[in-house]
């Protein structure tokens, strides 16, 4: 009698549970479903949607186009669908008044240690240097390491190219390459493809195999910390680009030297990078002609406007020492100014230089080409 009850009393249990469970599902079926963005087409149209029934104007900006307004429909889902787009990756947010957002719907994101943006790629042919392809790939390495020069933890990678053996007696020349301000030391590889770009450089016979070292590019917080004040204090920004060429000499170069089977002088050493990077890369290379023979460098900003307090030592003479100086910026970047005086000096200076201006603005858009056609050029 007494087991009867309890089984009753069971029962009872199970059946009061799943009527819970049951009355709880129409509010979950309430919640509104996240919805699908970004959505790529098969023309290369991309929709974006949002999902904000409270905002009175949500805006797209993405890299490459101007703001453009987004329409709310009555489920409060904000939306808008472009034109057919170039293949590639492109950066964007969401703008609500003085607010830029990721999209919530989209796990894909171009890190920044200023603001995060979120990416979509519109795919192309494998022809393109950063689409993945079933070529040899080359192999990406992690290190970290404690910068006594800078006074914080600090990593770099280091990329191998296809065929590179540890043990074996080959020894390849060596591209320094440098991200821009507020962007990581993955920055590279995670949203430039380098690694991939120069695979398919190198498998389609457009590059000479090289190693190539992504080091941390600031020298240190304060010019992080500070925002954008900061790094458009001269003072400051100096510091930061002398501590970061002292670590360089002092902790990255020989480090990779030790490791890895590089060639050791100037003729097989070349330093690049974009944005800030662009302008260290000068700043590194022109001011240590002895360290470095090819320098590049891609929408360059943060260099000093008196040119010849920076560069003291550039000249004619400079002719003898370089292999190439390879300067490179979109024609509607933010740096573009800058960029157009720096060429005018050099010719003034009589120094021989490549300059190139190509369509585009301050993104990964001109600096994948950018590294695709400079990467070729390097120690032939």
């Amino acid at each position: 009698m007494k087991a009867g009850r309890e089984l009753l009393t069971m029962r009872i249990i199970v059946v009061l549970t799943a009527c819970s469970f049951l009355l709880c599902v129409p509010a979950f079926s309430q919640t509104p479903a996240p919805p699908v963005s970004p959505e790529v087409h098969a023309d290369g149209s991309v929709t974006f949607r949002f999902l904000d029934p409270s905002a009175l104007e949500v805006l797209l900006e993405m890299d490459g186009t101007k703001p453009v307004p987004m329409q709310k429909d009555d489920r409060g889902v904000w939306s808008v669908t472009t034109a057919p787009l170039v293949p590639d990756y492109y950066g964007y947010h969401f703008q609500l008044g003085s607010v830029g957002l990721v999209d919530p719907s989209n796990a894909e994101l171009l890190p920044n240690l200023l603001q995060n943006e979120s990416v979509v790629h519109v795919p192309g042919p494998v022809s393109l240097p950063w689409e993945l392809t079933d070529e040899p790939h080359g192999v990406l390495h992690h290190h970290f390491y404690k910068s006594p020069v800078v006074g914080d933890q600090r990593d770099f990678y280091v990329y191998t190219p296809p065929g590179y053996d540890a043990r074996g007696k080959t020894e390849y020349p060596v591209l320094y390459l440098l991200h821009g301000y507020g962007q990581l030391t993955s920055s590279w590889t995670q949203t430039g493809f380098a690694n991939v770009i120069l695979d398919h450089l190198i498998d389609e016979g457009k590059a000479k195999p090289m190693v190539v070292v992504i080091p941390l590019a600031n020298g240190g917080a304060d010019i992080i910390n500070g925002g954008h004040a900061a790094f458009m204090n001269d003072t400051l920004r100096m510091k930061n680009f002398d501590k970061f060429t002292g670590d360089l000499f002092a902790e990255v170069i020989p480090r990779v030297e030790r490791g890895y089977r590089v060639k050791r002088d100037r003729n097989a050493r070349a330093i690049a990078g974009l944005s800030m990077g662009g302008a260290e890369a000068l700043h590194t290379g022109l001011n240590h002609l002895d360290e470095f023979g090819w320098i590049g460098a891609f929408s360059s900003g943060g260099m000093l406007q008196n040119f010849s307090e920076e560069f003291p030592r550039v000249g004619a003479s400079t002719n003898t020492r370089l292999h190439l100086l390879w300067i490179a910026c979109g024609d509607n970047d933010v740096w573009i100014k800058l960029n157009r005086d720096f060429n005018k000096w050099l010719d003034a200076k009589g120094v021989k230089h490549t300059y190139t201006e190509t369509p585009g603005e301050h993104t990964w858009m001109v600096w994948r080409r950018n590294l695709a056609n400079f990467a070729p050029l390097l120690f032939r």
